[in-house]
């Protein structure tokens, strides 16, 4: 085949490479605008995977990528004057420019045509190509041109970065270094890529860069400030740009690509042009050059083009959206770190080196089984106030509140079973709670317990209004309590607009065929077209279901439970107080978020008057109503928390809504 690879990066390059090793007749031409030793990176990372499948792919240029390789093992977290490693990582890198000198003399020594200092503005050029290979990275014309056709998209991510290098060693560690400042946290994240040199890659929120002035400074007034601000971390050393094709100071904001196609005609898309992955978890060269040796091995195998390429796309899809995903994880971990930075630097450090969710608790243990002993015994010794005999997961560790202890962190949710008759538990129950608590879990829910018979959701729902219901709940917490260490909540609530349905198996807040009940809400708004137009309450309804919940509570210390949980959530009567989607109340009880509360956090000092004192109360909440701007969202959650732990609440149990 007659191929033109528009772009001489890692992807161009190693493809032309790729197809010469297959074939030799192949005519193969790398077409770059820049020169030969023109590079605009510093260093790049590869994992000791990603060289064993360059070495199966081609020996030669991986053992000469491997020959110049730095290697480094541990990670180091620098924040609030400490510094932490932690070993077992296994990375390696190699200078980008370095990297591409190898590649061309390969693709040289194999017959491929290179053409530099060619600027490429479209394919017509190329139009007696078999194949065209869109290579021309994260801002690729040829893409760009077809972005309707490769149903591109590119999400622009919060942080400003900037990507530079410094002679400052940190040959031993990939180190991350945190520094606070008058105008938010900033950091870098550091790595060796030769003898002399490593990648400094410094970031922060948009409002630290534009507080620091970042946004007014060009490059050289950009570095003088960031070798003063982070003066400690370089070592008298200073910092280096590469970048000064770009206009401005360099900072950029991360593009994240993602095409729902991937080729088009005889054009396909491969590398950064086609899909990006965070610079923060180091696979961007992976999937790059991966991409190259499965699609030159596909054009060999399959019967068309076409095949190829879809054969191309299904395989690579898989494997580029795993990272992506991966990448987004550690991207937002990143924009989020305020969060996280006046943790105590060994949480801090867990957090950051299981961020991405590739490295769990127990990969962490098989790459450093000490330093993670070190956290596990750090967690137990703060939850508790006593050093452990020895370490354990903290999904393991006692949890104690008020005068409640539980074993460990093992908790079983609510699962609603609608098997009750007229509220009142029976075998059934005994059964489902009795063989949960057996399984080694330190604390098991009933399901929603209704505090009253128009407070259920359905016929079948369980309640505590009735002396036949606490004497069925007292044989379940005493079959509990006498047959493990499990302890028992229960989660009372009142269905409001949502009650008066059918079983779930039935059909799922469909109301009943007969038999219905009056239903009641802050405002006459039904939870959907389907359902009952809820009684708008006065303050007369709110006062009696304050009782009832207050009975249902009372009842429920006789029964012998050990958690009370308030359903403030799904929608039912409490959460129809707290979402602006169901209240609209002009009283005091509606409006505003903390208007919103008023009723519910009143509801919950009346229990809590009378549920024991050493006993905790949780209350659970939605975190997300999923109708945009006119109902809860996550930052409406976090409101609804704190109101809730400065009124007591112990426990905030948040749902996805």
């Amino acid at each position: 085949m007659k191929i033109v690879c528009l772009g001489g990066g890692p992807a161009g390059l190693y493809f032309a490479i790729s197809m010469k090793l297959h074939d030799p007749s192949h005519q193969v031409t790398v077409v770059e605008r820049n020169r030969p030793d023109d590079t605009f990176g510093w260093g790049v990372v590869l994992s000791d995977e990603t060289l064993e499948n360059l070495r199966r792919n081609d020996a030669v240029s991986a053992r000469a990528i491997k020959e110049s390789f730095a290697y480094w093992d541990y990670i180091d977290v620098r924040i609030h004057g400490r510094s932490l490693r932690s070993g077992g990582h296994g990375f390696c890198g190699i200078g980008r420019k370095k990297l591409l000198n190898i590649l061309q003399d390969r693709a040289a020594e194999l017959g491929v045509e290179m053409v530099f200092q060619t600027e490429v503005e479209g394919v017509e050029a190329y139009a007696d190509a078999d194949l065209i290979v869109a290579s021309d990275g994260i801002n690729s014309k040829t893409r760009e041109r077809y972005a309707d056709v490769f149903q591109r998209e590119i999400d622009i991510r919060k942080n400003k970065f900037i990507w530079l290098g410094t002679h400052r060693k940190f040959d031993d560690a990939f180190t991350f270094t945190f520094k606070h400042t008058d105008h938010g946290w900033i950091w870098a994240h550091a790595y060796q890529f030769d003898t002399d040199t490593a990648t400094f890659i410094v970031e922060c929120s948009e409002a630290t860069w534009a507080g620091l002035g970042f946004d007014a400074m060009d490059q050289d007034v950009t570095i003088a400030a960031l070798e003063k601000l982070l003066a400690d971390d370089l070592g008298g050393h200073a910092l280096m740009s590469n970048a000064r094709h770009l206009r401005g100071s360099a900072w950029l904001n991360f593009p994240r690509v993602l095409c729902g196609k991937w080729s088009h005609g005889n054009i396909v898309l491969m590398g950064d042009a086609a899909h990006t992955a965070h610079f923060s978890i180091g696979s961007g060269t992976k999937l790059v050059m991966e991409d190259a040796i499965q699609l030159a091995e596909f054009l060999h195998v399959e019967p068309s083009l076409e095949a190829a390429f879809d054969r191309y796309e299904d395989e690579r899809r898989v494997e580029v959206l795993r990272l992506q995903s991966t990448a987004r994880n550690s991207t937002e971990w990143f924009e989020d770190i305020e969060r996280y930075v006046d943790l105590d630097p060994v949480q801090f450090t867990y957090g950051l080196l299981t961020r991405s969710q590739r490295v769990s608790h127990e990969n962490l243990r098989l790459r450093d089984k000490y330093w993670l002993e070190m956290a596990e015994a750090w967690f137990e010794e703060q939850a508790t106030g006593r050093q452990p005999f020895s370490p354990r997961p903290p999904m393991f560790t006692p949890f104690e509140l008020r005068g409640l202890r539980l074993e460990n962190r093992v908790v079983v949710s609510p699962m609603d079973q609608c098997s009750a008759r007229d509220g009142t538990p029976d075998k059934w129950h005994l059964v489902h709670y009795g063989s949960r608590s057996l399984g080694g879990a330190a604390l098991v829910y009933t399901e929603m317990t209704c505090v009253s018979p128009e407070g259920r959701i359905t016929p079948g729902c369980t309640g505590m209004y009735a002396p036949e219901h606490e004497a069925a709940w007292r044989e379940v917490v005493d079959f509990v309590h006498a047959n493990g260490t499990a302890k028992f909540a229960i989660q009372l609530g009142h269905s409001g607009p949502k009650g008066s349905t059918k079983l779930m198996w039935d059909g799922m807040d469909e109301p009943l065929v007969e038999g219905n009940w009056p239903v009641m809400g802050p405002s006459p708004v039904p939870w959907s077209p389907e359902n009952q137009v809820p009684h708008e309450m006065t303050r007369a309804d709110m006062e009696q279901v304050t009782q009832q919940f207050v009975r249902a509570a009372e009842m429920s210390a006789r029964a012998g439970f050990d958690v009370l949980e308030l359903h403030y959530a799904h929608g039912y009567l409490l959460s129809a107080f707290v979402t602006p989607v169901t209240n609209k109340r002009t009283d005091e009880y509606g409006g505003s978020l903390e208007n919103r509360m008023r009723y519910p956090i009143e509801l919950f000092h009346a229990v809590r008057a009378v549920w024991p004192d050493d006993k905790p109360i949780s209350v659970r909440i939605s975190s997300h109503d999923w109708v945009g701007d006119a109902g809860i969202q996550p930052q409406d959650a976090v409101g609804i928390a704190e109101m809730l732990n400065a009124e007591g609440v112990d426990i905030v149990d948040v749902s996805a809504g």
